[in-house]
Parts: C-alpha cells; sequence; structure tokens
C-alpha cells in the first residue's frame, strides 16, 4: 500500500489502546472510528483541544500552516484533527477516553 491506501497503527498511551489510521484521514477521525474520543473541539488546527505529544512514528498535514510553533513542531506535538498518520504513531493524550457502546466501553 501507497500514499492514501496505507493504514497505520496508532497507540494512545497512557491507556496503550491501539486503533488503525488510514491515511487518508485525520488520527482524530480514525480513533472516533475505532471508538476512542480524543479531546477535540475545531476540527480544523486552529483551537488547539486537540494537541497531544507524538512519541514516535510521523504524521503529514495537508493544511500549509497546522496551529503549531515550530518549536512544538520541533517538541514532536501534533494536532491529530489535521494530522494524517504517515507511519505507526505512539502518542500521550491522558484526555483519551472509550466512546461507551450498548452501555459498556467499545472493545
Amino acid at each position: 500500500m501507497s500514499g492514501d491506501d496505507a493504514v497505520f497503527t496508532v497507540r494512545v498511551e497512557p491507556a496503550g489502546w491501539e486503533f488503525e489510521a488510514p491515511a487518508s484521514l485525520p488520527v482524530l477521525i480514525a480513533a472516533q472510528r475505532a471508538g476512542i474520543r480524543l479531546p477535540s473541539s475545531c476540527r480544523n488546527g486552529t483551537c488547539r483541544t486537540c494537541l497531544c505529544e507524538s512519541r514516535s512514528g510521523d504524521v503529514a498535514y495537508r493544511i500549509e500552516w497546522p496551529g503549531l510553533s515550530a518549536e512544538e513542531k520541533a517538541a514532536k506535538n501534533i494536532l491529530p484533527c489535521v494530522a494524517h498518520a504517515a507511519s505507526d504513531l505512539v502518542i500521550e493524550q491522558p484526555g483519551a477516553t472509550r466512546l461507551v457502546v450498548g452501555g459498556t466501553a467499545a472493545a
């Protein structure tokens, strides 16, 4: 697979939850489809509610400047609402939660 057809694995720490993230989708949307809610608000890279640290892996942005300072980019911070996985990722997001399905947390 290459380009938008590629699918990567994202692990959310400290919970250790994993989900598949197609390169064609922002990480935030891929997480939601897998039953994981990451903090978010604007979904366009300006509010910074979803800001988190990328411990490993790479992302690509399809917008010119995704609301991160040069220092934040250098520190491996990402905005999952506009970041697309470009490799397997590990992100640090203590505010992540599991979506509830039928009275129990999604597996």
